[in-house]
């Protein structure tokens, strides 16, 4: 094989080599990609059902403390004005409510959507591509 020869080889593998990779890493990054979709799907659906019953367990609650709050007015109505027992019993639903809004506020903040496969991946990825493509 001629000097020219080598040349003209080499450099058709050195861009056989170069299309491959970013070939690969195009692939790469889509299988990142639906893995990230995969791992937030299942979060969503796990938040859903949850959703769902706490929102079931709430309408339940909701009706016991309507049931609680009449027989609170009726026994206070015992002592005082009715509208007075009805006024404290309203008052005391009033702050509980706004305790549990900012329980619940608290609560909802902290779901951060993770995606710890996808982000190990990743580095894994970029650690191989500094290492000379070694994974």
């Amino acid at each position: 094989m001629s000097v020219d020869d080598r040349q003209t080889h080499t450099a058709g593998s050195v861009g056989t080599l170069l299309s491959q990779t970013a070939q690969q890493l195009g692939q790469l990054a889509k299988d990142e990609i639906r893995l990230a979709r995969a791992e937030m799907g299942a979060q969503r659906r796990n938040l859903g059902f949850g959703g769902g019953l706490l929102g079931a367990a709430g309408l339940m609650a909701f009706i016991a403390v309507l049931a609680f709050a009449g027989a609170v007015v009726a026994a206070l109505a015992l002592a005082m004005p009715v509208w007075a027992a009805a006024l404290i019993v309203g008052m005391a639903a009033a702050l509980a409510a706004g305790a549990a809004a900012m329980l619940g506020k608290k609560q909802v903040e902290r779901v951060v959507p993770t995606v710890e496969a996808t982000v190990d991946n990743v580095k894994a990825d970029l650690a191989a591509i500094k290492d000379g493509g070694r994974r």
